[in-house]
């Protein structure tokens, strides 16, 4: 940051790169392009994309495309010293059998340490954020979770992304780099995929009350905000849950979102027959429960949320 500061207003720029340019990576470009970020119209936007098809979508947005694959560590060389700060918000491979499978089947986020290396060929940038995920955390019994807890994830899943972390915050000390960690759980709304609607629409079941547990939430729009709030804050190794304030079970988050969307209540059943009749991919978020604080998130990242409960999010 040093450099920048010492140019008059009208030449700083800074140059932000995403990588894993989704949703919520397009509605933080959208915020930065249209200068209601942080960033205040000052800033270049970059994205990483291993798909061609994507090139023109980008550009629509706004955002120069970059072509590299954090799965072919050859490609993302033009990444040395090319961002003054990083938003990161792809995830690790799935280990369903593709490149570096050994590495990701013993916990381990090669993408990570791939991103690592190329952007600490030269000159870092100033700040990076990650967004790992709430289930680092494992399942705390319905307990309240603040960050200072000791992240214990119980699937391969929320491992890589522990992994992922401590890649981070390592190269974070060794290279002077403010690094920001971001622990999402479920990210709803605007149209997004797989959301609660079109789960209701499939017939999904949900566990009966006394087998139910607390989820978490937040809206797509405040995540993007959060993330944006975390690039320009001076957090260093900081961890953040990015949350809102509900404090629901699982089956009561979709059956209010089946009343509000006037659709049926799904059914509830046994653990022992979700066992049985759900996919183990669905089974592990059902296995979790946990209640996130974000009081660090609101009073460090001073994020007020737009959608501070699931009945406003769903609503509007």
């Amino acid at each position: 940051m040093a450099f920048l500061g010492a140019l008059p207003a009208r030449f700083r720029r800074e140059r932000v790169l995403i990588v894993g340019c989704g949703d919520v990576g397009l509605r933080c470009a959208a915020l930065l392009g249209g200068g209601q970020g942080p960033g205040q119209g000052r800033v270049r936007l970059l994205a990483l994309t291993s798909s061609p098809q994507r090139l023109p979508d980008l550009r629509l947005a706004g955002v120069t495309p970059l072509l590299g694959d954090l799965d072919r560590p050859e490609t993302l060389a033009r990444l040395a010293g090319l961002a003054t700060r990083v938003l990161h918000l792809a995830p690790p491979p799935g280990g369903m059998g593709g490149p570096g499978d050994s590495v990701v089947s013993a916990g381990l986020d090669p993408r990570s340490r791939a991103l690592a290396q190329a952007l600490g060929r030269r000159s870092a940038p100033y700040k990076l954020v990650y967004g790992s995920t709430s289930g680092v955390y494992g399942d705390c019994a319905g307990q309240w979770v603040s960050e200072t807890r000791t992240p214990q994830p119980s699937t391969a899943r929320a491992q890589r992304r522990l992994d992922a972390e401590r890649t981070w915050r390592d190269w974070g000390r060794r290279r002077g780099v403010d690094v920001s960690l971001l622990r999402i759980p479920g990210i709803y709304g605007g149209g997004r995929p797989g959301g609660a609607q079109a789960r209701l629409l499939r017939g999904t079941p949900v566990l009966c009350p006394e087998d139910d547990v607390f989820t978490n939430h937040i809206h797509a729009d405040d995540l993007a905000r959060a993330c944006l709030r975390a690039l320009w804050c001076r957090a260093p190794q900081r961890a953040f849950n990015v949350c809102d304030d509900t404090d629901l079970r699982m089956g009561d988050y979709f059956d209010l979102a089946a009343d509000l969307y006037g659709l049926a209540r799904p059914a509830r059943i046994t653990r022992k027959q979700a066992e049985q009749q759900l996919s183990p991919a669905l089974l592990s978020f059902m296995s979790e429960s946990r209640r996130l604080r974000n009081q660090r998130m609101q009073r460090e990242l001073r994020l007020v949320l737009r959608f501070p409960s699931v009945w406003q999010g769903l609503k509007g």
